[in-house]
């Protein structure tokens, strides 16, 4: 990879530096709405929850993995991550936000897949990811992530969508007006583009229905200009950490009933059914030999088929 290419190693650490800073802000927002309620309904008198963090490395098995290790950068060993899982929480049944930073050779499979993969089948990829499953069936889970992949080329990726049980206007307007915001900043950003991209992508063919009301989805982004693709990739993190949190403090305490709760899981069902059936993360992820407990992080607590 010569260093001609705008996705150097020097962007490659800002990138990375930006991931982990993200984490900490969204870890440091989720913690305090468990702080900020004593919790409704069936929470009884759960203390507030707090994200455990745990290092692995590629290519170990995760009951190698070191708890409450220092974050490592990826390198020529392949690199690793570092999950953050809050469980059992006043307001997060579990919410995860995970960063890691692996490099590595793909396989003959997935260079056909790749940009730039299919004559060096080398590649570099960092980024944040982030599953949040809530304890009311009033506050809508939540999905955002942000990357940069090189290969003999280079681009940035990621979006945010919301997954709400019972759909609100509202807060949907709310949650899309963010992320419009956060485009509109941008001249290489398309937000029309994006949102069509995430319906198009966040739907379920064998159920012939979205997985909840959408948000943003975008990928190869590389217009020329690495800062600008970077600084809105910032952006959309910035988005939810700012949006989300709102949401949430807009319905935690609400009572809810068994039957919602019962609705809660139903449709953690199909969230489960997309990311083992479609989603290209958690492909990726397996085919590059990650983290598996890392890449399942985004599966449900408790669900439930009718």
């Amino acid at each position: 990879m010569s260093e001609s290419n705008p996705f150097n190693e020097a962007r490659k650490v800002q990138a990375e530096d930006w991931f982990r800073t993200l984490r900490d802000d969204l870890c440091a927002a989720l913690e305090a709405c468990e702080d900020d309620t004593s919790g409704p309904s069936d929470s009884g008198e759960l203390a507030a929850g707090r994200f455990e963090r745990s290092e692995w490395h590629r290519g170990e098995a995760a009951d190698q993995a070191r708890s409450g290790a220092d974050d490592q950068r990826g390198g020529a060993d392949g690199g690793g991550g570092v999950m953050s899982v809050l469980r059992e929480g006043r307001v997060f049944e579990k919410a995860g936000v995970n960063v890691s930073t692996v490099s590595g050779e793909f396989s003959a499979e997935m260079r056909e897949r790749i940009p730039g993969a299919k004559d060096d089948p080398r590649f570099w990829a960092s980024g944040v990811s982030v599953v949040i499953h809530p304890r009311s069936p009033h506050v809508p889970a939540a999905h955002m992530n942000t990357r940069m992949i090189v290969t003999t080329s280079g681009w940035f990726g990621g979006g945010g969508d919301l997954t709400p049980v019972f759909e609100d206007a509202a807060e949907t307007e709310q949650f899309h007006a963010a992320y419009k915001t956060a485009c509109d900043a941008h001249e290489v950003a398309d937000y029309d583009k994006y949102k069509a991209w995430c319906d198009e992508y966040f739907y379920l063919p064998h159920r012939q229905e979205p997985r909840g009301v959408g948000g943003i989805f975008y990928d190869n982004l590389n217009s020329g200009d690495w800062n600008a693709d970077f600084a809105f990739t910032q952006d959309v993190g910035r988005a939810f950490l700012n949006v989300y949190p709102a949401l949430v403090r807009g319905k935690f305490d609400r009572p809810w009933a068994d039957d919602q709760k019962l609705a809660q899981r139903i449709k953690r069902g199909r969230y489960v059914e997309f990311n083992l059936l479609y989603d290209r993360g958690t492909l990726f992820g397996l085919k590059t030999g990650g983290n598996t407990e890392a890449i399942l992080m985004s599966m449900p607590p408790d669900v439930a088929w009718p």
